[in-house]
């Protein structure tokens, strides 16, 4: 049995995808013209910072991140190299490694929260009065993912 989605549903969902292209789009315009780091950057540095001193597994922090796992490695020696986060030895696996923000790293995610934070006020809060924010929060909230 094939189950067709309503116009309507579609159309939402078209609305969904070109609002994420078009607010990351300028996110990340918004950062650029400040001259700081990508918002991928942020969720990796916002992750490290909420996990303390302990730091993260990498795919620990890959569950955690809105990010595509693809081209993690590379992000992650990218903003290592700017010395925002290190690499310590994992005391559980002798192998492995956890992943720690530095101060420098800290000190960028508070500078990048600011133009953040703009960008989400300027997508969504300008446009929607509070009570419609917490009703399309409630109406996301119902969105289940099917398994797959």
């Amino acid at each position: 049995m094939t189950h067709k989605p309503t116009r309507e549903t579609v159309q939402v969902w078209s609305r969904i995808f070109r609002i994420q292209k078009e607010a990351l789009a300028y996110t990340e315009k918004a950062l650029k013209a400040a001259k700081l780091p990508q918002l991928s950057w942020y969720d990796v540095l916002l992750e490290l910072n909420h996990s303390d001193d302990i730091g993260l597994r990498p795919f620990e922090l890959e569950r955690a991140l809105l990010l595509p796992q693809y081209g993690l490695s590379r992000l992650l020696d990218r903003i290592e190299k700017a010395k925002y986060l290190k690499r310590i030895p994992c005391e559980e696996d002798g192998r492995g490694q956890r992943l720690v923000i530095t101060e420098e790293g800290r000190a960028i995610l508070l500078s990048m929260w600011p133009i953040y934070a703009k960008a989400i006020q300027d997508i969504l809060g300008s446009g929607l009065h509070p009570s419609e924010i917490e009703i399309l929060s409630e109406l996301l909230r119902k969105i289940k993912l099917p398994e797959v």
